[in-house]
């Protein structure tokens, strides 16, 4: 009975999570022709706090006091499900955007939306002159005061815990002197688990860790400094998992 009341829960959660979606995206697509996305952030973060909850998530955000709110940064953050990115947007207080997988952006409609709301894509086949691209196209973000959210494991989770992180946002991270918060997010795996398609409602940490400072890193400091991101957001995430 228990099961089948979850399975029956999980299409209720998807359809009108799936229905709300399909709903703004159009009236989004449409603003985006003629606004610069600025313009209506707001629509976009109130489109992902619906989503959020209409897919039973709860979302708090925790702040450590060495988070600093203003400064554009690289917000790092676990991966875990495909509503992560809502999850995020929900609660980064700045404007952001993401680096995104370049196939995606030959998604119809999707992918013009994320060209034209300003994700960066991020190449498949990273040849010096895809990397210089990436490169160009954050170095114009952050310049911008447009910060970036990056999941440095670059695929999502299978079993909850952190997979290693890739060195590519690091470097520029040290390369472009920008400061890189970690971000942790805890629950999501009770949420929703990559190839399941059981949704269960869940409260979901945003967990804001203290802001790292980059500039005067050297190549020599990377490996460092990437062992202490993942270490910063894998503390909660693992401590959450071992009570459940």
């Amino acid at each position: 009975m228990k099961r089948l009341w979850e399975i029956l829960l999980s299409v209720i959660l998807w359809g009108l999570s799936w229905l709300h979606f399909l709903i703004v995206v159009p009236v989004l697509v449409v603003l985006g022709i003629f606004l610069d996305p600025r313009k209506h952030d707001y629509l976009q973060r109130g489109l992902c706090r619906r989503i959020a909850f209409f897919s039973g998530a709860n979302v708090v955000v925790k702040e450590d006091p060495g988070f600093d709110r203003t400064r554009t940064s690289f917000f790092m953050s676990n991966h875990v499900n495909l509503f992560d990115p809502f999850m995020l947007y929900c609660a980064v207080p700045q404007f952001v955007r993401g680096w995104e997988l370049e196939s995606h952006f030959r998604i119809p409609v999707y992918g013009w939306l994320m060209k034209r709301f300003g994700n960066v894509p991020v190449p498949a086949v990273r040849s010096p002159k895809d990397l210089k691209r990436l490169w160009r196209m954050t170095q114009e973000a952050i310049n911008s005061g447009v910060s970036l959210i990056i999941f440095p494991e670059a695929r999502r989770t299978r079993d909850g815990y952190l997979s290693e992180f890739e060195d590519g946002g690091f470097r520029l991270a040290q390369q472009l002197g920008v400061p890189i918060v970690p971000v942790s997010l805890v629950g999501s795996f009770r949420h929703l688990r990559t190839g399941h398609w059981l949704l269960r409602p869940a409260t979901i940490a945003v967990i804001f860790h203290a802001t790292i400072e980059t500039a005067g890193l050297r190549k020599e400091d990377l490996p460092a400094l990437k062992q202490r991101v993942r270490e910063q957001i894998a503390s909660p995430v693992e401590a959450f998992l071992s009570r459940n």
